[in-house]
């Protein structure tokens, strides 16, 4: 304890930690929430349900029906044509954050297989913790090798599967879904034609298990002519029950990801040919 002239005692204020750019994630959490009664602001995440008995970091996905996934738009993959890891964030309905998705992948993939590369995706909470992970095998899909159908495996928490998403053979997008036991649990069809035009959404609907009843979607956005043209990324909206399994949530948002790299990746680099 040090004094004054007039032999107060003088308070030692210690030096706090500086931060650069966005606060640490305990921080950055509190900070975004806000007083009760106000609207999100862009950078607000969701806050995190308690007392939910599932997958740790899917607690997010038990209260909503409708899923945002906005593609971030990459600087140096818009001007030079490079392909880069894309990265996405994942929104609920009112735009409050729930996850940050990030691809890892090899650079000579992305530029000689383009949209049919391997890569992991890691899926992270507004803490930075990976809650969901997402694993596609190289399948060098073409005119010559139809039948090189596509693939997902996906884990939550990471290292523990809990279903997968596969191509089925058809003229049609197709895609099965199916749970860690490999019974289909979903179907996902999409147009004959998987494109956007016109300002027209692209939407590739979600079935029941024998596809006799419609019980969501997965809409490919339109984003306007400008941003269309000029960068692949993109915008996606998932509908599904508010009841759904939410392992099968999880599973519905990994094939937002498939589809995206399957019918809507390769549209810089086809410009820059």
């Amino acid at each position: 304890m040090s004094y004054d002239q007039q032999g107060q005692p003088q308070h030692v204020i210690i030096n706090q930690p500086q931060y650069h750019g966005a606060p640490p994630p305990q921080q950055h959490a509190m900070h975004q929430m806000g007083p009760p009664g106000s609207q999100p602001s862009a950078d607000q995440w969701m806050p995190k349900p308690s007392g939910i008995n599932c997958p740790p970091g899917l607690e997010y996905l038990t209260q909503i029906d409708q899923i945002l996934v906005h593609q971030q738009v990459e600087i140096l993959e818009m001007f030079t044509g490079f392909e880069t890891n894309n990265k996405y964030v994942v929104k609920n309905s009112v735009g409050q954050k729930i996850f940050f998705a990030a691809e890892n992948s090899g650079c000579c993939e992305r530029y000689w297989c383009n949209n049919l590369r391997s890569f992991e995706m890691n899926i992270l909470d507004n803490f930075g913790n990976e809650v969901i992970h997402i694993h596609r095998p190289l399948a060098c899909q073409s005119c010559l090798y139809p039948c090189c159908l596509q693939k997902m495996e996906v884990s939550a928490p990471p290292g523990n599967v809990i279903g997968t998403i596969e191509q089925e053979w058809s003229i049609l997008p197709k895609f099965k879904v199916k749970d860690i036991s490999g019974d289909v649990i979903l179907r996902i069809e999409g147009p004959l034609f998987p494109c956007s035009c016109c300002g027209t959404d692209v939407n590739f609907e979600i079935f029941s298990r024998d596809g006799s009843q419609k019980v969501g979607k997965i809409s490919k956005q339109w984003t306007g002519l400008l941003r269309e043209m000029v960068t692949d990324a993109d915008v996606f909206g998932i509908n599904f029950p508010m009841d759904l399994d939410v392992k099968m949530k999880a599973v519905l948002l990994s094939a937002c990801f498939l589809i995206d790299f399957m019918y809507f990746e390769d549209k810089q680099n086809s410009h820059n040919d």
